[in-house]
């Protein structure tokens, strides 16, 4: 028997202009005739508009943008050693790749999650993400993802730290929102001592922009326990390398 698929809702969905990017490397040894067993994970194939190309790994290991190498290269095995050896070692690649207009549910990735599933069902033994610059392996992949009711948006995007230009602060900031055809999030200025706060801030934003929320230029945002407000700033270019993506910047709150 197969699942049935149930809607992934965006209660809170605004339209767009933004759009939905979906990138993912599937490694591993596959027959010649593939039959993925989608289905077997409520999803009804590729949306329309994600594509699957199947390359030999041997053809693009010289690549300019193999995945493997350089400075990507060495953050993902530095990251799971285990994950990158296998994803070298496979024969075949299968690259998923997709742009989508910002739509009211989350119907696509529910079913791309599913024939990447399949897909590790039929010889697949590694997938990256190169939106939240992460490996995983088989096991590591499925525990991530496989969740009943879908992830949560959170296993999506990546939240990262960084040192801020001024002493003594952070930079709180996002990877992946493009999944979801949303900016990515930039917290700036934090104090470090309210970093893990701010941390706990992106997710819920995450999860926000997930189910469809937008903020627009000026929009003020209070927030439990921080004085005065956070101003959003849409703004940057899919072209800037922190984020790949857009960005709607907040500055934290300035106290005595």
């Amino acid at each position: 028997m197969t699942a049935i698929p149930e809607t992934w809702p965006r209660p809170y969905w605004q339209p767009s202009d933004e759009t939905i990017l979906l990138y993912f490397y599937v490694f591993g040894r596959f027959t010649e005739d593939l039959a993925i067993p989608a289905a077997r994970y409520a999803s009804r194939g590729l949306p329309e508009g994600v594509g699957l190309e199947r390359f030999a790994h041997n053809a693009l290991r010289g690549w300019e943008g193999y995945p493997l190498k350089g400075v990507l290269g060495e953050l993902l095995k530095e990251d799971d050693p285990t994950a990158f050896d296998q994803a070298r070692a496979a024969p075949d690649v299968l690259v998923v790749r997709g742009e989508l207009a910002d739509r009211d549910s989350l119907d696509y990735l529910r079913d791309t999650l599913g024939v990447l599933a399949g897909l590790l069902d039929v010889g697949g033994s590694a997938i990256l993400d190169p939106q939240i610059l992460t490996l995983f392996d088989a096991a590591g992949w499925r525990r991530h993802y496989l969740v009943p009711g879908g992830a949560p948006p959170r296993h999506h995007v990546l939240i990262l730290r960084n040192e801020d230009a001024a002493p003594g602060r952070s930079h709180i900031h996002t990877r992946g929102l493009r999944k979801f055809g949303r900016p990515d999030l930039s917290l700036r200025r934090v104090p470090d001592a309210q970093a893990e706060q701010a941390g706990l801030l992106c997710e819920r934003l995450v999860e926000l922009q997930a189910l469809g929320v937008r903020f627009v230029e000026g929009q003020p945002l209070e927030v439990e326990g921080i004085p005065g407000e956070l101003i959003a700033h849409p703004g940057g270019s899919l072209e800037d390398p922190h984020f790949n993506n857009t960005h709607v910047a907040f500055d934290w709150p300035v106290t005595a």
